[in-house]
């Protein structure tokens, strides 16, 4: 079992990570629901002030240049997944961010000892995989398909880590849309994905209604990182104890994004 999950250290503690610049193409990033397109100078800032909350929570960030002839490239989070014990590439369930992946294999090859590939013929996004200290959750969506769950449950093994595969919610598009890990024992969560109960070994907190997209919050080392435009569920885990950083993902939003996309985060061995 990993120390991610053994208790000698939270599944939230890291102090490296990889982010990728935001291609110019990111205006035209793929969403489920048109609410008009980013501006590039739009996600640039909002990466930025990203980059910015990483370090000054405590982890050393590797900028990787854009890639423009994909337009979703800033979000690294969804063709690999890395941990202490190794990384694993992926096989992102969109066809127009397949080759993300390669791109980001010789990277991770630099970096760590045990690189894996998710073989062929399933897929699997790293948004719907959760990492919490009773293991990793693998949410079924329509990016990641049951033989990509499968074939990813045989590389996390082949790591030392435990998984299971859950479902994912009918129109949420990853399972970290709808969830995130705050603490130990503690997620935030949509009603509609804690009413699944796939968190009835922990306790939630749920979002309040209508900020339904800060459910995918980020928590890194001592602070919550929430999108800036949910002021009550800000409200929410400030008066619960949490150290809050508002970030602003207004426009990445437009691309179906949120906080954890934008980074690979693990802790150096």
């Amino acid at each position: 079992m990993s120390d991610a999950m053994s208790g000698d250290r939270p599944a939230y503690v890291f102090d490296a990570a990889i982010v990728r610049r935001p291609a110019k193409s990111v205006v035209k990033g793929l969403r489920a629901h048109n609410s008009g397109d980013p501006t590039y100078e739009g996600v640039v800032a909002e990466h930025d002030a990203y980059i910015a909350a990483m370090r000054s929570a405590g982890v050393d960030v590797e900028v990787l240049p854009p890639l423009e002839a994909f337009p979703d490239c800033v979000f690294v989070e969804d063709p690999a997944l890395v941990f202490a014990q190794g990384a694993i590439v992926l096989r992102p369930g969109a066809e127009s961010r397949a080759g993300e992946a390669a791109e980001l294999a010789p990277v991770l090859k630099e970096k760590f000892e045990t690189v894996l590939e998710l073989p062929a013929p399933g897929f699997a996004d790293g948004g719907d995989i959760l990492l919490t200290p009773q293991g990793v959750m693998i949410g079924l969506s329509n990016r990641t398909d049951l033989a990509g769950a499968q074939a990813l449950q045989a590389c996390l093994s082949s790591l030392g880590l435990e998984s299971r595969i859950v479902e994912t919610p009918e129109g949420v598009l990853h399972f970290k849309t709808d969830c995130s890990l705050l603490d130990d024992e503690t997620i935030l969560v949509t009603e509609r994905l804690a009413h699944s109960g796939v968190f009835d070994d922990f306790a939630t907190v749920i979002v309040p209604e209508g900020e339904g997209a800060a459910a995918n919050a980020l928590r890194v080392n001592d602070v919550v990182m929430v999108g800036a435009d949910f002021p009550s569920t800000i409200e929410r885990l400030d008066g619960l104890g949490y150290k809050i950083v508002p970030l602003k993902t207004s426009e990445i939003g437009k691309i179906d994004a949120g906080l954890s996309c934008m980074s690979l985060r693990w802790r150096r061995a």
